[in-house]
This record gives structure tokens, sequence and C-alpha cells, in this order.
């Protein structure tokens, strides 16, 4: 068996907390749980969840940087959706997972519910 060298432990380790730490807010759970349904952008996930620009930025960028969340520039818009997963194991196996978990839950629910009535052409 390969000894490791604490440097990457440390690392592996703060990865690991990042992605869980990330998961431990219902907001971004139900971020995630949208994203599984379709890529939106910062305005259509506002509409949805009911909170203010600035604080679904500020979800989506935790998001992104324990490798739960990726994005693209489609032309006025920045489209976010679920990472692939290679940025971090960690990360892989949760998005994994999470799409068993919750699907029952009443607010999961409802949001799914009313993501065909969420267009962000509909704010022009």
């Amino acid at each position: 068996m390969a000894i490791l060298p604490s440097s990457y432990i440390k690392e592996s380790m703060k990865t690991f907390l990042k992605v869980m730490k990330a998961l431990s807010d219902p907001n971004r759970i139900k971020i995630l749980k949208i994203l599984q349904r379709r890529s939106m952008c910062v305005c259509e996930l506002q509409m949805a969840l009911g909170i203010s620009q600035p604080t679904v930025s500020r979800h989506l960028r935790i998001l992104e940087e324990a490798g739960l969340v990726d994005y693209s520039k489609n032309g006025l818009w920045v489209d976010y959706r679920l990472a692939d997963g290679a940025q971090s194991p960690y990360a892989s196996s949760a998005l994994g997972q999470l799409k068993h978990w919750l699907e029952d839950d009443p607010e999961v629910k409802e949001l799914v519910k009313r993501l065909p009535n969420i267009n962000r052409r509909k704010n022009l």
C-alpha cells in the first residue's frame, strides 16, 4: 500500500470539506435540484427560488468552487449547469447521489412544477 504525502491528504480533505459545506445550505441544494432539469441563468434561478440576485450569485460561486456547478456564456446570459464532476471525486459522487435524493421533498416538487413557467425572455 502506497503512503500518500501529507500535502495530498490536506488537499483532499480541503476538497471534501468544500463539497460538504456547499451541500449544507437548503438554497444550494435547491439550485442543484433545479439544474438537474435544465441549465439556467441567475435571473431564472432568482425567479424560481424567490431570493435576491446577489444571494443567488453567492450560492452559485460556492457551488462552482466546490466543483458542483459549471457555467458558460450564452449571449447576454451566463448559463449555469451541473458540473461533470471531473474537478473532484467528492463532487462527482455527491452529484450522482443527489439525482436520487429529495425527489419527493415538497419544496423540490413545487420548484420542479414551476420550472416550465420560468423563462429569462419574459423579463426582457
